[in-house]
């Protein structure tokens, strides 16, 4: 027969009713089920954006089975080591690169549109610049027939006598 001290100490005694921790166990199928609720929950609507209503079912029933915690149930991919991830980052650099060329030709465009108008508007306004100093120099022009018919008629008065 074993002896006392043999006998491994497993628990400590207890001296009054306590209650036991939570194994941990129990502790991760807590985590688990909670963690394949949301996973589902997740797959659903991420499967329902990318594969409409056969994708959210898809996703769901995904995400249920694996928890949701890597992309597909992975466990040795990650978001961390993802390798489409950098193939997503140069996909987006590259519209966002396509992007700026946009707006760029789009404000040079606008500059050349701008440079136009101000040169019409340059031009309109030498024009009407122009037409007031026509307008002035035949005002002129009709003061001095004025004038002239008046100095005319003031010669006439004086050679005829009157």
């Amino acid at each position: 027969m074993p002896t006392r001290a043999a006998i491994p100490k497993l628990l400590p005694p207890r001296t009054s009713f306590q209650a036991l921790p939570p194994s941990p166990e129990a502790t991760n199928s807590y985590g688990n089920f909670l963690g394949n609720i949301l996973g589902g929950i997740t797959g659903a609507a991420t499967g329902l954006l990318t594969g409409g209503p056969i994708g959210a079912v898809t996703g769901g029933v995904n995400g249920l089975v694996n928890g949701g915690n890597d992309p597909g149930g992975l466990s040795n991919i990650s978001s961390n080591n993802d390798p489409t991830l950098a193939l997503q980052q140069g996909v987006d650099q590259a519209y966002e690169y396509e992007n700026f060329l946009l707006q760029t030709e789009e404000l040079r465009h606008q500059t050349a549109m701008q440079i136009q108008s101000q040169q019409f508007n340059d031009v309109q306004d030498e024009k009407s610049e122009q037409m007031r100093e026509m307008n002035t120099l035949r005002q002129v022009a009709m003061k001095q027939r004025e004038a002239d018919g008046s100095i005319v008629k003031e010669f006439i008065k004086t050679a005829t006598g009157e």
